[in-house]
């Protein structure tokens, strides 16, 4: 006999596994279970009492087919076993060993072999049964996805923050009737209201869990609604904040959901795995069946038997009598019956395969619920899944949709943010920048923590790499805020924070992949003086340049774009009556049209840095009120066209470093209002000795070139206050160099000078003398001369300094 424990391992499955099993494999399940019981009682009683009891015939040594047994049947009994006659009762001398001999015999060579083994062949086709009913779940291709989704479900299903999120969506829900409410009907809406968030509260917990803590909250909050209907109540009931262990295993969850979510959707053989599956339970069952209708009949009360024993007994006859075969009877047509049932769950589960879509599942009951309206729908396994839980519970999928919720992901990642970052561990990243401006910097953050809007003396704010970023109704609490950073942080802005930052937003910075990810709110602060846009226009717009309209910026006075432009925006020209900056910064892609430019009658600074430009272009020289000029980082060899600046009369700036200028025109000369010139990093040899009729010069930079002298000219800018000529290949100073009494700083690093002349003495505001790398071996005792000159303002090698004289080190050491 099989001892019933063995079989524990095949009813009792996991209870995990119980989620995917819908009521009709339960219900195969129990059916299991009774078709098992029936095999193991008739396994119980074969072993324990089946026997046959056989008698001989009348007519010994007679070759009869059958026993004449036919009037030893009890009444009722229709039995037929062929062509009987009535006999009358014999005695015989066969005494009991004989008998026990006869019986044995018979039970082996004239019972069925079905009556016999009957039981067991119970017991083996329902554990056959069992296994084709968990059979995928312990399949190799499909048992790893099962136990995974299974896990992730119940973590889900247990997790604090599902409980959370799905009363705070309750509470939202009837926040708004009751809020709306007026004072007398403020009592009966709130009683409404409180009840059904009772009966949320209640339904989270039920899904929280069924452990005895669990149900006595839910239990209490029902008791409390029902014990105090008369005490208003406006808001959701209070749930307790996530500590951050369980806001990390939530935020771990959604990654886990989403990575599951993709993996599953891929394919369906989970769905094909569970059609294979009943289609074999079928199978099994119409052969079950089949051959169990055929053979039950052979269940027989009366056995005829006849041996070849007539040598030992006398007899070769017999009438046998199986004890036990009308239980068995009884036994094999209620396991048909349970088989018949188990066949029918099947069939239906069939018909539920075959004419429900399962490959698509929808959350549209959920959305409509809960308010979460960017659930998404999933399909094949995933979806198939979730088809299968709703058979068990649906509020399986209602919990879990929860982690599908990019909306709930954001509130969790708020949550944990406003946890972390509190307003005083904010203030103390509060620091000055560049303008002054009370300045808070965040950087790298899934979010934006709602305790920013705290910090109501923040006059600038700088966010980047900062997630997705929708800026809530709490901004206009930043009542000094003027400045905005927008570094790789897509944000959104309502419409009642764009009506708070119109006219107060003074400066905005965004930099992102592309330009068309600029939010469009940007262009609709009015009262915006300053906009620096970096990022790079697509392929098929780079040539064309297309901006949004700045139509609406009347107070734009600078901007800057950072981009891949093959023109100069056409929107340029909406805020050309008022500009009075641009700077235009190509990353080395070539930038043509520029015409555009002549419009911007007010501009005063001009930059159009690595624009690819070989030439200057002549729209600059319509620009009557241009003060400033950069063309830093270009492609100029030439700058004949230098003599049209005389057309920009305002012009004091001029930078043409980090180029490819070979020379100077003479005709620089007529630039007599230039107060700045920046030649560095070009490839200029000499300079002009008309340079020095450019009396208005403050400051010369012509570093890192290759010049071998200076002209003696430059002694006539006699506004000259700073000189850098520094990597140069200078042998020799002109003495005339040391006319320009207003000399502050003269820089000469890295050149290839053996001495500097006694003249230097007349420089008296000198303040910064560079000269370092060069050939000297002393330095003139008329340092001590330079009444503005300090040793931190003298750059030279130590041994250089110490050979100067005692007194004139203490001069340049003194205070």
């Amino acid at each position: 006999m099989i001892p019933v424990a063995e079989f524990k391992q095949f009813t009792e499955q996991q209870p995990a596994f119980k989620v995917l099993k819908p009521w009709w494999d339960v219900l195969a399940e129990y059916l299991t279970v009774a078709m098992l019981m029936i095999g193991v009682f008739g396994c119980t009683l074969q072993v324990t009492q089946d026997k046959i009891i056989c008698l001989p015939s009348h007519e010994p040594r007679e070759n009869v087919s059958e026993a004449p047994c036919q009037e030893l049947l009890p009444r009722g009994v229709s039995e037929q076993i062929g062509g009987l006659r009535e006999v009358s009762g014999l005695k015989n001398n066969l005494d009991l060993q004989q008998y026990s001999f006869i019986n044995q015999l018979c039970y082996e060579t004239a019972l069925h072999w079905y009556a016999k083994y009957f039981p067991y062949l119970v017991v083996i086709h329902t554990l056959i049964f069992m296994v084709c009913t968990s059979f995928w779940f312990k399949f190799p291709g499909t048992s790893s996805k099962i136990e995974h989704f299974i896990s992730i479900l119940s973590k889900c299903f247990d997790s604090p923050w599902t409980t959370r999120a799905l009363s705070e969506v309750s509470g939202e829900n009837h926040k708004g009737p009751v809020a709306a409410s007026g004072k007398g009907a403020a009592t009966g809406t709130s009683v409404a209201a409180t009840a059904a968030a009772a009966a949320a509260a209640a339904t989270t917990t039920h899904a929280a869990g069924s452990g005895p803590g669990k149900t006595g909250e839910g239990e209490k909050e029902r008791e409390k609604v029902l014990v105090e209907p008369e005490k208003v109540v406006t808001e959701p009931p209070a749930v307790t904040l996530l500590d951050k262990k369980e806001g990390e295993q939530a935020k771990a969850l959604f990654e886990k959901v989403k990575k599951f979510r993709v993996h599953v959707e891929e394919g369906d053989i989970l769905h094909r795995m569970y059609i294979r599956q009943t289609v074999l339970k079928v199978c099994k069952f119409l052969g079950i069946l089949i051959y169990n209708l055929v053979y039950v009949e052979k269940i027989r009360f009366l056995v005829a038997c006849r041996v070849e024993t007539s040598e030992v007994t006398g007899y070769a006859n017999f009438c046998c009598n199986h004890t036990k075969a009308h239980l068995f009877s009884k036994l094999a047509f209620c396991y048909i019956c349970f088989v018949c049932a188990y066949g029918l769950t099947c069939l239906y589960t069939l018909y539920w395969l075959f004419h429900r879509p399962l490959k698509e599942y929808s959350f549209r009951s959920v959305r409509e619920e809960t308010g979460m309206n960017d659930i998404p729908d999933v399909k094949n396994d995933f979806a198939f899944m979730l088809h299968l839980i709703d058979q068990y519970d649906s509020l399986y999928s209602k919990r879990f949709a929860v982690f599908l919720s990019e909306v709930s992901e954001s509130r969790l990642k708020q949550l944990n943010l406003n946890h972390e970052w509190t307003p005083e561990k904010l203030r103390q990243k509060l620091q000055r920048n560049a303008r002054g401006r009370l300045e808070l910097a965040l950087c790298m953050l899934p979010g934006l923590p709602d305790t920013v809007f705290e910090l109501s003396e923040v006059e600038a704010l700088r966010l980047e790499a900062v997630g997705d970023i929708t800026f809530p109704p709490g901004l206009s609490q930043l009542v000094h805020l003027q400045e905005l950073s927008l570094l790789h942080s897509p944000a959104r802005l309502p419409f009642s924070s764009q009506i708070f930052l119109r006219d107060r937003l003074k400066v905005i910075r965004v930099k992102c992949e592309e330009l068309r990810e600029v939010p469009l709110w940007v262009f609709g602060l009015r009262g915006l003086e300053e906009l620096h846009l970096e990022g790079l226009f697509p392929p098929e717009l780079a040539r064309a340049a297309t901006l949004e309209s700045l139509r609406e910026l009347k107070q734009l006075k600078v901007l800057s774009l950072r981009s891949n432009a093959g023109k100069v925006p056409a929107s340029v020209t909406d805020v050309a009556g008022h500009l009075q900056r641009l700077s235009l910064h190509n990353d080395g892609a070539r930038l043509l049209a520029l015409n555009s430019l002549k419009k911007l009658t007010v501009l005063r600074e001009l930059e159009l840095v690595a624009c690819g430009l070989e030439r200057i272009p002549h729209a600059v020289f319509s620009l009557g009120a241009l003060q400033e000029l950069d063309l830093k980082d270009n492609h100029l060899r030439s700058i004949e066209e230098i003599l049209s600046f005389q057309h920009c009369r305002k012009l004091i700036t001029l930078r043409l470093w980090h180029n490819q200028i070979a020379y100077v025109p003479e005709h620089v000369r007529k630039l007599r209002s230039l107060e700045q010139l920046f030649l560095a990093y070009n490839k200029l040899e000499t300079l002009p000795s008309q340079l020095g009729l450019c009396t208005g010069l403050r400051l010369l930079d012509v570093s890192h070139n290759g010049l071998r002298c200076l002209p003696p000219e430059l002694g006539l800018l006699q506004n000259l206050q700073h000189l850098d000529a520094s990597y140069n290949a200078l042998q020799l100073l002109p003495d005339e160099l040391f006319f320009c009494r207003k000399l502050r700083t003269l820089l000469l690093d890295y050149n290839q000078l053996s001495h500097l002349s006694p003249h230097v003495a007349a420089l008296g505001t000198l303040s910064r003398l560079g000269l370092k790398g060069n050939r000297l071996e002393a330095l003139p005792e008329e340092l001590g001369n330079c009444g503005s000159l300090k040793k931190a303002g003298l750059l030279v090698e130590e041994v250089v300094y110490q050979g100067l004289p005692a007194d004139v080190r203490e001069k340049l050491e003194g205070e």
